[in-house]
């Protein structure tokens, strides 16, 4: 990640402007993921309030000195009491016309605290949503952080697809791709690494078990490292002996889904037309009620996060964001197939951030 002064202040500079057009003098940030993304400060308990002349990050005294030495473009203040009781007290003292706060990650009794804290007369209003909006554009940075985290990842599951074996378990398989993750410099996985065998592969949120992988069963893997912050996320399926025809149709069918879904990324596009795309092509397959849920999502700091590609998503995509195409089948009782690509969306096409190959894996 690059944590130069000016990709901050940009991203301030942005939120700023969105609050001017919102009539909010102050944002309260509290989300973790959002302070990383304003201020490259990284810990469990930090308070963050954006708006002339200065922003602020309060921290307590655990995370001062993580939060000198890695905060960007803020001023940080320790604080050895309540956080949030140091907050309402500059509130109080600054006294904007209105405050906004995330509603989405503020518990009642922290708003509470707030707004009788820093005198009771503040208005305040939910702002939840507009730093996410401001995060489905990606900057050069983020892109090139997503990209290494879809190299790691793509490497890792070549590697570790050479080595899987017939009574191999689940749990063991998912415990090595992110074994080797860490190996390669990732932080770690950005969500639970999903193997799912046989009759299991047809739940598409299936946990790891010790199911052992058995011959003549398909077997999802949905995988994605986190490096620097930032998640990559990609699924690949493979076949565990000879694969029948019925296999192979099936097969064919998500590919040509996902690559229909590549196709219509573009700059301008809705979401909903994406989604469109992906199913269409399952239809023309006679497959397409087995397509239980949306084609793909956003992925940045949170590995699932705005824009969604769904059914009914009118959002429009812009050159920068980085989603996911990720069309599967699922049949109770035989199986599933599901194949994913993180992918940034560019102006000259869709760039693939997860380079590995697509042909139906076949193990012997």
């Amino acid at each position: 990640m690059h944590t130069d002064l000016t990709a901050f202040e940009t991203r301030q500079a942005r939120l700023l402007s969105l609050l001017d057009q919102r009539h909010l003098p102050v944002l309260v940030v509290t989300k973790p993921t959002n302070i990383f993304y304003l201020t490259n400060f990284r810990g469990s308990a930090g308070v963050a309030a954006l708006g002339p002349p200065d922003p602020i990050l309060w921290v307590d005294p655990r995370y001062t000195l993580q939060a000198r030495e890695s905060a960007r473009g803020v001023e940080v203040r320790e604080e050895r009491g309540r956080l949030f009781k140091a907050v309402a007290r500059w509130l109080e003292r600054k006294r904007p016309t209105r405050v906004g706060y995330e509603d989405s990650h503020l518990a009642c009794r922290e708003l509470r605290e707030l707004k009788d804290e820093s005198g009771g007369r503040l208005r305040f209003k939910p702002a939840g949503g507009l730093i996410e909006e401001l995060r489905t554009v990606k900057d050069l940075g983020e892109i090139d952080c997503i990209r290494k985290a879809g190299r790691l990842t793509a490497t890792v599951l070549d590697e570790v697809l050479r080595e899987i074996r017939p009574g191999m378990r689940e749990s063991e398989l998912a415990a090595e791709i992110e074994y080797r993750m860490k190996l390669k410099g990732a932080e770690g996985a950005a969500f639970e690494t999903i193997v799912a065998s046989g009759q299991r592969a047809a739940l598409p949120h299936a946990r790891a078990s010790a199911k052992p992988l058995a011959r003549d069963e398909l077997v999802i893997l949905d995988v994605g490292a986190i490096l620097a912050g930032y998640a990559a996320d990609m699924t690949r399926t493979l076949y565990i002996g000879e694969p029948s025809r019925r296999v192979k149709s099936l097969y064919r069918a998500v590919l040509e889904s996902q690559q229909c879904a590549i196709e219509a990324l573009a700059d301008g596009v809705r979401a909903l037309d994406v989604d469109a795309a992906a199913r269409r092509a399952l239809e023309r397959r006679g497959v397409a009620q087995y397509f239980t849920h949306s084609t793909g999502h956003g992925v940045g700091l949170e590995v699932h996060e705005a824009p969604r590609l769904g059914r009914r998503e009118k959002t429009r995509l812009k050159s920068g964001c980085v989603v996911t195409a990720e069309p599967g089948i699922y049949l109770e009782g035989f199986g599933g197939i599901r194949i994913e690509d993180t992918l940034l969306v560019g102006t000259n096409g869709p760039e693939i951030l997860t380079p590995a190959p697509k042909d139906l894996w076949c193990i012997s």
